[in-house]
């Protein structure tokens, strides 16, 4: 069956964003184009099947196949979190501080954003892209390929399966505690991949693995609000120095930048 677009936009007014999103999706059209073709004659069955499962829960990203981050487009599915944009404060952080020639490997590189960003910016950066899932570095083989980014692959539980020393460590771990899982949007809680999100009770546990097996590197990671002062006493606790803190644009504590103190 079809429907104008205009009985389309006026049946899902409630979710203009979502529905104009996936109308340019499904005729290749631009938004601006919508409003100017409102009498455009429209397959309705499959944007019903995709709005149905948008106002169930699933996150836009994940039906559309896709999430913008820092300026490119990754492709994204359940087997990786969605990449935000507070991510990118992590990302900047690294091309900032990290050397010229220097080796970094990306801790739980999921869809691949972070790692591929940075090489793709930084042509003289040698990056690894790990993570323990074999469905996110399917995802992130992908995005390697469909944006050109000289990236080395492996599976590993945080660093244990490499070898070699590294300039900079990068993560984006999971830090939510166990207990704060329940709270959270149906969106995440239900169809992001859980590993991505907690690694247990206190929410920390990766951040103590990667300060224990960081070595030498400078250590550049996301952290989850209110966890400045364990992180700070997680860096002291493994003789790392913290010497930097910024905060996203609410104003709370989102990356922290650790160097070895010894």
């Amino acid at each position: 069956m079809t429907q104008t677009v205009d009985a389309i936009r006026t049946r899902y007014r409630e979710h203009r964003r979502d529905i104009d999103l996936l109308l340019s999706d499904l005729l290749g059209r631009s938004t601006a184009w919508l409003l100017a073709h409102g009498d455009q004659l429209v397959d309705e069955v499959p944007i019903d099947a995709a709005m149905q499962r948008r106002i169930a829960g699933e996150p836009l990203q994940y039906i559309r196949g896709r999430c913008e981050f820092y300026g490119r487009e990754f492709l994204v599915d359940d087997r990786v979190l969605i990449p935000r944009p507070e991510t990118e404060l992590l990302v900047e952080a690294v091309l900032r501080l990290a050397p010229r020639n220097a080796r970094i490997v990306d801790v739980g590189a999921g869809s691949g954003c972070i790692a591929i960003t940075l090489q793709l910016e930084r042509d003289d950066l040698e990056v690894v892209a790990i993570d323990r899932s074999l469905g996110a570095l399917a995802v992130t083989r992908r995005n390697r390929e469909a944006l050109g980014a000289r990236l080395r692959l492996a599976a590993s539980d945080v660093l244990t399966s490499l070898r070699g020393n590294f300039d900079v460590v990068v993560s984006n771990p999971p830090y939510i505690p166990a207990r704060d899982i329940d709270g959270l949007e149906v969106q995440v809680r239900e169809h992001e991949p859980r590993m991505a999100l907690t690694p247990g009770a206190s929410g920390t546990e990766i951040i103590e693995q990667l300060f224990a097996q960081a070595g030498r590197a400078t250590l550049a990671m996301e952290i989850g609000f209110g966890q400045e002062a364990a992180v700070r006493a997680i860096a002291e606790a493994h003789r790392f120095r913290v010497g930097e803190v910024i905060p996203d644009l609410a104003g709370i504590a989102r990356v922290v930048v650790s160097s070895p103190a010894w």
